[in-house]
Parts: structure tokens; C-alpha cells; sequence
């Protein structure tokens, strides 16, 4: 089947890196990501990645038990990047032409995040990995990948996460909440559901951005996402 989408933007969560164990990256995870975005850039899409950092470092925890809000983000920042240069080994490994992009410069590491250079990468068909997040403390990561796919046009945030979408409650612990194959991003924002941050969601709604919550879990959900078929949720507005 032919990709629907000719360039998105994956959002990551650190969690999702940790694997069982919660805490660090766990390879096997990683390499079955990395083979997921191997069969997608194979149909020619464009991909841009933003991953979390709280396998590794969560600011705003840490501010919460006193540490100085500011400082702890920007530790969160380069947890990002550590994971985003684990990705980019993991796809290198499978052939991919892959770049990492920090917004805060670390020249010895990977390149600065620059728009144009960015959109270039993704048009030469390499893998453009987006690490610290805005650069700003006080943001998500969610906010960031909001931003950077708008910034490089890209048709679709494909929101990856460990259930299979959009839920009115958490399903882990609440067997009964209802599913969502659709909804609306005020609808998002009004019944206060935990899919990415306010700011990101807000981001979204007014660019007419929309986004696709899915099981990454599930080997070929990736896949089936791009192609169009109906997996999780789709957050877009309002229906005409």
C-alpha cells in the first residue's frame, strides 16, 4: 500500500525507551522502534522523530522535590539527547541515513536545530531525530513536536504510547473507559484527557495540525498508521 502521509513527525516517550524495566533504554525496545521507522522510510516518507527524556531525567519531578525548575528542564533537555543519539545508532545500524538536531548546540555531538537545514535533511530522505526539546525550559516535549512539525510541515503527529489511543480515563486502571476512534482537539482540552499537554493540543488546533494516538507497541501499527488505515485515534477538529 502507498503511504498516506508524505512527511510526520513521531513523538516518543522516554517511557516507552525504558521498556519493562522504567528506567534507562532497553535495546530490544529500541531495536524494534528502529525496525518500525525502517519499514515506513522504505515507502519514501519523510520522518521527523521527537523523543521524551524521562527514561533518563524528568524536570518537572525533580522540581517538585526542590530542585530549581529551570535547571532541572535543561536536564531533561539532554536526556532527550542521549536517547535521540541511541536512536539514531539503532537506525544507522539498519542502513538509515539519520541526523540528530539539538536546539541547544553541542557541535561535537549533533548538528543545531535550524529550520531550513532540517526540511533539507528531510527532503534528501534522511531520518532528522529532533532532541531537546524547544530549547526552553518550561515546555514538553509535546509542545516540541508540536512545534517542530509545524516548523517543517509535516502532514500528521503520529502520537506514540503504550495503549491502543485516546481513552476517557487511564485504561490500565480503569477497565471500563470509553474509547475514542475520534475526537475533537477542544474536546481534548475541555474533558482535561492526558494525551499531550494543553499547549501542545492548543498548537495543534490552531495550525489545523492533526494527530494519530497509537499503540507502538504493536509490531506494524506504525506501519498501518502511515498507510492509512484505521488505527487508534485520530484528534483532528471539528467534523464537517
Amino acid at each position: 500500500m502507498a503511504a498516506r502521509y508524505q512527511r510526520i513527525l513521531l513523538k516518543l516517550s522516554g517511557e516507552q525507551l525504558a521498556g519493562a524495566a522504567g528506567h534507562g533504554i532497553d535495546e530490544t525496545v529500541m531495536a524494534a522502534l528502529a525496525d518500525e521507522i525502517r519499514d515506513v522510510s522504505a515507502l519514501g516518507v519523510q520522518m521527523g522523530v521527537v523523543c521524551g527524556g524521562g527514561n533518563i531525567f524528568r524536570g518537572l519531578a525533580a522540581s517538585t522535590r526542590g530542585m530549581d525548575r529551570v535547571g532541572a528542564d535543561y536536564m531533561g533537555m539532554l536526556a532527550t539527547v542521549i536517547n535521540g543519539l541511541a536512536l539514531q545508532h539503532a537506525l544507522e545500524k539498519r542502513g538509515l541515513y539519520t541526523r540528530v538536531m539539538s536546539a541547544i548546540e553541542m557541535d561535537r555531538v549533533c548538528e543545531p536545530y535550524i529550520r531550513r537545514r532540517a526540511v533539507r535533511h528531510l527532503e534528501k530522505g534522511r531520518i532528522v531525530v529532533l532532541a531537546a526539546g524547544t530549547g526552553n525550559p518550561y515546555f514538553t516535549t509535546d509542545t516540541a513536536a508540536a512545534l517542530r512539525a509545524i516548523e517543517v510541515g509535516a502532514d500528521v503527529i503520529l502520537k506514540a504510547t503504550k495503549v491502543d489511543g485516546v481513552y476517557s480515563g487511564d485504561p490500565m486502571h480503569e477497565p471500563d473507559a470509553e474509547f475514542f476512534p475520534r475526537i475533537t482537539y477542544l474536546d481534548i482540552l475541555n474533558r482535561g484527557l492526558k494525551v499531550m499537554d494543553s499547549t501542545a493540543i492548543s498548537l495543534c488546533m490552531e495550525n489545523r495540525l492533526p494527530i494519530v494516538v497509537f499503540n507502538a507497541g504493536v509490531r506494524g501499527n506504525l506501519l498501518k498508521v502511515v498507510q492509512g488505515e484505521t488505527v487508534g485515534t485520530l484528534v483532528q477538529g471539528e467534523r464537517s
